[in-house]
């Protein structure tokens, strides 16, 4: 396997040195390395993993486990999408299809200008206000093909 880029290691090993103390500090420094960098490098897991005592394979594991961790760098801004069943009995297929259809792209990309990334999301804790969607962290309720239009020209 190839050596991580020394930017990134560096980087990574002062997270962690930042988190050591922790119990369990492998979502915290998954965390702050998605914060630093946008996104968790794939040179950074075997950095992680060594310092942790744990394989690549947990360290990896763990990561692909949370839909919030990403490998890839996101776009400036998040849209995120409900997927759950109480979204879907709501419209949230037709959302999502709508929302794909006017982004042009599909889930875990990011549009060509670098604007916008489409995630789905297995519940935003909204399902009485469903279909639920959350634009940079910000939650939003009863999301029609209409809705998604405005948060769309919001950022981009």
């Amino acid at each position: 396997m190839a050596q991580p880029s020394p930017d990134i290691a560096s980087r990574v090993e002062e997270i962690i040195a930042d988190h050591a103390a922790l119990e369990g500090p492998l979502l915290p420094i998954l965390h702050a390395v998605q914060a630093a960098f946008g996104h968790i490098p794939r040179d950074a897991l075997p950095v992680i993993a060594d310092k942790l005592n744990l394989s690549r394979a947990e360290v990896h594991g763990v990561m692909s486990f949370y839909h919030d961790f990403r490998e890839d760098q996101a776009g400036r801004h998040v849209l995120k999408l409900c997927r759950a069943e109480a979204c879907q009995a709501m419209g949230a297929d037709r959302v999502a299809a709508h929302a794909r259809g006017k982004l042009g792209i599909e889930w875990h990309q990011t549009t060509q200008d670098g604007a916008v990334t489409l995630e789905p999301v297995f519940c935003l804790g909204l399902c009485a206000c469903g279909p639920a969607a959350m634009v940079d962290g910000k939650v939003v309720g009863r999301v029609d093909e209409a809705r998604v239009d405005e948060l769309l020209a919001e950022v981009r």
